[in-house]
């Protein structure tokens, strides 16, 4: 199995995380990595809010997270776990995943429903 490419943390680029952010389905997928404090596997994200991902799109969507430089991904058997490289990012860009998320909420709204 061909091994999960992760960016070092000094070459995540902030025109990344603002693309995979970009997207109001990958930011609601990342503030729940984020927010759950442990590693979770992709079936946890199976539905975000009241809509259905579908395999494909939630393999994507973490892809780009991944490779982002936002979620590190181990597989483990048959399963994907995630978790959150909040810590190291927020060490390189100071404040930049806060504002982000920040953003979709002073704008009423879950990062989900756009």
């Amino acid at each position: 199995m061909r091994p999960l490419f992760h960016p070092a943390l000094e070459d995540v680029r902030p025109e990344a995380i603002l693309h995979a952010l970009s997207d109001p389905l990958r930011a609601a997928i990342f503030a729940e990595i984020s927010g759950a404090g442990c590693i979770e596997a992709c079936s946890a994200f199976a539905r975000i809010g009241d809509r259905a991902v579908p395999k494909s799109s939630l393999s994507h969507h973490l892809k780009i997270l991944r490779e982002a430089g936002l979620i590190r991904c181990e597989r483990h058997g048959v399963e994907m776990r995630n978790h959150s490289r909040c810590g190291e990012v927020e060490k390189r860009f100071p404040g930049l995943l806060s504002a982000i998320l920040g953003a979709y909420a002073k704008a009423g709204c879950k990062p989900a429903t756009g």
